[in-house]
């Protein structure tokens, strides 16, 4: 099962890396890993997306909690958050398809960033299952590249522990 996890750190030359060595040292892959300052900015929000089980997401949170520069970590659980990761895709296109192209953007809610002779480049915001919506849709027209950022989430104020 996938796993999302918040971590409050402080705003610090290596401290990505203590927490990502964390991971590695046991062996555990990271699906997605996003970092950003806060809204104080000495203070950096790890936005981390880890399969595994309740068993083994407790002992890494409980082993983020020791390390210095961690102010607090969440597991946040599914429906108590709001989550999207941003998309830059490069499409193979003929004059003929472009409008097709721009029809599925309108429909997916995606933007045209980029339009050459032979390609069009669409920004899109979203769910993981969204951007597989779109691929899927795209696929016929040739994938030339894919981009993608981290998860990035916040917790809904409904379900916000405090």
């Amino acid at each position: 099962m996938k796993y999302t996890l918040s971590v409050l750190v402080e705003n610090h030359a290596g401290v990505l890396s203590k927490v990502s060595g964390l991971f590695s040292r046991r062996g555990f892959n990271i699906d997605s890993l996003a970092v950003g300052t806060t809204e104080d900015e000495n203070i950096s929000r790890i936005t981390i997306v880890a399969d595994g089980d309740e068993y083994v997401i407790e002992q890494l949170e409980k082993q983020l909690n020791k390390l210095i520069p961690v102010i607090k970590v969440r597991t946040l659980t599914e429906g108590s958050f709001v989550s999207c990761e941003l998309y830059l895709v490069k499409v193979r296109c003929t004059a003929k398809q472009r409008l097709d192209i721009m029809k599925i953007a309108e429909l997916m809610q995606a933007k045209i960033v980029d339009v050459a002779q032979n390609s069009i480049t669409l920004q899109f915001a979203d769910t993981s299952e969204r951007f597989e919506t779109l691929t899927e849709l795209l696929k016929p027209y040739g994938i030339r590249e894919i981009v993608r950022t981290g998860t990035v989430a916040i917790e809904k104020d409904s379900a916000a522990k405090k």
